[in-house]
């Protein structure tokens, strides 16, 4: 059986479903006092390399099931798929979402692969009525290795920062405003 994207969808949804209840444990509050501050997290008897491996290890799964997705998809590897342009893309969702927050992954993630797909346009000739302006290869990377910049001095938080997407506060939002009595 290959995998779809509904199968893609699925794993999304349940490796956000675990990080999201992994954060949100004991586990996850241990993690974060490591990232924070290791020293300080060694000096109150956290056991940090035996937290960091297991957290390698929840990475390494998950990458694992994102490559066999990949392949599945594909239908085929080749290490030319995992060139400086897949390394970079990935660095850029990151930065851009930020490195604290799914919700700002996930954003990143949609922000950086629609403004790829959009920007295709100035790598390929364009024709204007009579004009052809001809296409700039590698000027995608560019204008995102621009972005990145801009990003890591303006907004080196990220989209989201440390923060994370909330239906509560959505719904405080609306239903601030209405009936009283």
């Amino acid at each position: 059986a290959y995998a779809n994207l509904w199968w893609n969808y699925g794993w999304l949804l349940l490796a956000l479903f675990f990080m999201a209840r992994l954060l949100s444990s004991n586990f996850g509050n241990v993690l974060k006092a490591i990232r924070d501050d290791e020293i300080a997290a060694k000096n109150m008897g956290i056991n940090t390399f035996f937290f960091k491996a297991v957290a390698f290890r929840v990475r390494a799964f998950f990458a694992g099931v994102g490559g066999a997705l990949m392949v599945s998809l594909v239908s085929t590897i080749d290490p030319k798929m995992f060139a400086f342009t897949l390394t970079f893309n990935v660095l850029m969702i990151t930065v851009a979402g930020g490195l604290g927050s799914i919700t700002g992954s996930i954003i990143g993630s949609v922000v950086i692969t629609v403004l790829l797909e959009w920007l295709r346009i100035v790598e390929n000739p364009l024709v204007i009525g009579g004009f052809e302006i001809p296409g700039i290869p590698g000027m995608r990377m560019v204008i995102f290795s621009l972005a990145l910049i801009l990003i890591i001095l303006f907004r080196s938080e990220g989209i989201m920062g440390m923060r994370e997407f909330s239906w509560d506060a959505i719904f405080s939002r609306f239903s601030g405003g209405g009936d009283e009595g």
